[in-house]
């Protein structure tokens, strides 16, 4: 079992490694986009889409499918990247983003296989899936809704509207995620708008919290799997994430909010993830073979 379960990690790594590539390519390609934190979140998507949620690519709209909601809409990248390795587009699409006619859009659109909801206007995806949490509460449904949250989407009052009405209707088939990068388009979040002690500020609510390294896919599977679906509480995970995660030019550098990288940013972005894939897939071949 220690053996399967170290393939597995390794397989959502290189898997998020792959994304990661795959993000950078689309806004290389399209000249726009918003690449630090779309990379911040690979991990987290690539968990969630991977791991956790119940869903199929062959029956997008199935009724017992888990949903999630991408309220750091700007993110939409990462998305888009997940859905194509998962099977919801065809990897070629993604080639066509910020494209005229392209049904990419910069935010999440539900034109787009996969996509439960047209986000981007921040504050609005928690509650979204409060609504959907409790839809499936009154039809007694067992699906379960994920919301990811940036951190300087915090600064919403809308988001703390959907906080308690999430804890008063005991929705523990609600999980939201905050892409703790502590830095926004204009800045440090803690300098635009203090969000400390946030753990504490979520626990008042009513929240079950948990905090996690977001950029760690064995520490995030882990989390995800302790979740108590059943104990009335809805649940938040503050992943502690790196802006430009897997770029060593890009990382912690508000900068890259929704930089574009050059054919050299490009060319040097590229060699280091393929490196990261590389080490990754003979890791993987040495398990197998043991």
């Amino acid at each position: 079992m220690a053996k399967e379960n170290s393939i597995k990690i390794l397989e959502l790594q290189l898997q998020a490694e792959k994304i990661r590539k795959r993000v950078v390519e689309m806004i290389f390609s399209s000249k726009s986009g918003h690449i630090g934190g779309s990379l911040s979140s690979v991990d987290i998507d690539t968990a969630l889409y991977f791991h956790v949620m119940n869903i199929d690519s062959e029956n997008s709209k199935k009724e017992d499918r888990d949903r999630f909601i991408l309220s750091k809409g700007h993110s939409v990248e990462a998305l888009y990247s997940v859905l194509a390795a998962r099977g919801f587009i065809e990897d070629g699409v993604l080639d066509t983003y910020g494209q005229f006619n392209s049904i990419l859009e910069g935010h999440p659109t539900k034109k787009v296989s996969g996509v439960e909801h047209n986000s981007g206007a921040l504050g609005h995806g928690l509650s979204v899936g409060v609504g959907i949490a409790i839809a499936a509460k009154m039809d007694n449904k067992t699906f379960r809704t994920y919301v990811l949250m940036g951190d300087g989407e915090q600064g919403e009052g809308s988001i703390y509207e959907a906080a308690m009405s999430a804890s008063h209707y005991h929705l523990d088939n609600l999980v939201a995620i905050i892409d703790r990068n502590e830095l926004q388009s204009s800045g440090e979040t803690e300098k635009v708008m203090r969000l400390e002690p946030i753990r504490e500020r979520w626990e008042v609510f009513g929240w079950e919290v948990f905090d996690v390294d977001g950029n760690d896919i064995k520490a995030l599977v882990d989390v995800f799997d302790s979740l108590n679906y059943s104990n009335k509480k809805p649940k938040i995970i503050i992943a502690h994430t790196i802006k430009g995660c897997g770029i060593s030019f890009m990382e912690r550098l508000a900068s890259w909010h929704h930089g574009v990288v050059n054919e050299e940013q490009y060319k040097e972005a590229v060699v280091e993830i393929n490196e990261r894939i590389r080490n990754l897939s003979v890791k993987k071949e040495e398990y197998e073979m043991r």
